[in-house]
């Protein structure tokens, strides 16, 4: 039997835990053992980054994508889906009109769509880059070439999220067609690690077939990789995928894994998502007090929110930005924290880029 005590006194000491150790932790789930985890990531949180909570605007900028992952609404396979894309003098809007609500980070997030060649995406980046110098330019638009990467890169982009889904080969193969692998997916974190984004990985919690062995493997990929950002939220189904039938991921057990991930890595940028507010009304609010503190308000044109459908229900379809932003900073201010404008890098990030700088 692992000693519980132990293995949370080595998870707070040194964020190092073994399989069999993650294994036990989420099997012997309490509510008491979930409230003092989160108060401890809590405090973790706030010894790195205080109380500021940092605001990423997304842009949702197409929904074709050349895949058909079972899960998702937008999979090329989906025939009710209503595609659109925005123009590049679109997105340079959104991201101008964001710049003056004062997001100093642009998420831009779209489907694996061929339409945006490495040209055109370059072409945006350096757009961003031009007009807002200061604000940080964030991709996340699937699998590419290391090639791809660079260019991206070398165009001005900051930061790449690429959840890997699950670590777990088996399991990845369970959700989505045999042209996807695990592997593949792993090897494009690494290059962008490699060409020196700060870089994003994260998971679903509660995706059909999961196990406790599958969530630990999740873990031990993510301390293998230290990503500078995390992104997990509950698995939530959609009417028109293969597991339209499924039963969501939970809240609670989402919220407990923020903690053990807040842990876990210390200096991560951490999202409250936006699945987590859709599942339960103060779900993001739960989020940033389990360890959390990002969140993601959307920038996309109000008109075209409803199409980037990735399951059912989505939460600010209908908001718009200014209003969805003061919304968040009253939200937020009312549990302690704070909606804060700068960039929100990631602390060790750019410690160890000083560091190199300086020749050490």
């Amino acid at each position: 039997m692992t000693d519980i005590p132990g293995v949370i006194q080595k998870l707070s000491d040194t964020g190092d835990l073994t399989r069999e150790e993650i294994i036990c932790l989420l099997e012997n789930r309490t509510p008491e053992l979930q409230a003092f985890l989160a108060e401890k990531a809590s405090a973790t949180a706030r010894k790195h980054y205080g109380n500021k909570v940092f605001v990423r605007g997304l842009i949702e900028f197409t929904n074709y994508c050349r895949n058909d992952c079972y899960y998702c609404g937008i999979r090329c396979g989906n025939k009710n889906a209503v595609r659109y894309r925005l123009s590049e003098e679109e997105i340079v809007e959104c991201a101008s009109h964001g710049y003056d609500l004062g997001f100093r980070t642009i998420v831009l997030q779209g489907g694996e769509d061929a339409y945006f060649t490495d040209e055109k995406m370059t072409g945006i980046i350096r757009s961003i880059k031009s007009i807002h110098p200061d604000c940080a330019v964030t991709l996340s638009i699937g699998e590419k070439s290391y090639e791809s990467y660079k260019a991206f890169f070398d165009a001005g982009a900051d930061r790449y999220l690429l959840r890997h889904e699950t670590a777990d080969p088996e399991h990845y193969a369970k959700l989505h067609p045999s042209n996807l692998s695990a592997e593949n997916r792993q090897q494009c974190l690494y290059n962008l690690k490699k060409i020196g984004f700060q870089t994003g990985a994260g998971f679903m919690v509660g995706s059909p077939y999961q196990t406790a062995g599958n969530i630990a493997d999740d873990l031990l990929f993510l301390k293998k990789l230290e990503p500078e950002m995390i992104g997990i939220g509950p698995f939530i189904p959609h009417k028109d995928t293969v597991f339209a039938g499924e039963k969501a991921g939970g809240l609670e057990l989402t919220l407990y894994l923020l903690s053990i991930i807040r842990l876990m890595h210390p200096a991560v940028l951490l999202p409250a998502t936006t699945a987590l507010g859709t599942i339960d009304p103060r779900g993001r609010e739960q989020g940033i007090l389990a360890g959390a503190n990002v969140v993601m308000p959307n920038l996309s044109p109000v008109g075209v929110r409803k199409k980037y459908d990735l399951y059912d229900n989505k939460i600010c379809t209908g908001e718009e930005a200014a209003e969805c932003m003061n919304c968040l900073k009253n939200r937020i201010s009312r549990i302690g924290y704070e909606i804060v404008t700068d960039r929100g890098d990631n602390i060790k990030y750019l410690n160890n880029r000083n560091k190199m700088k300086e020749g050490k």
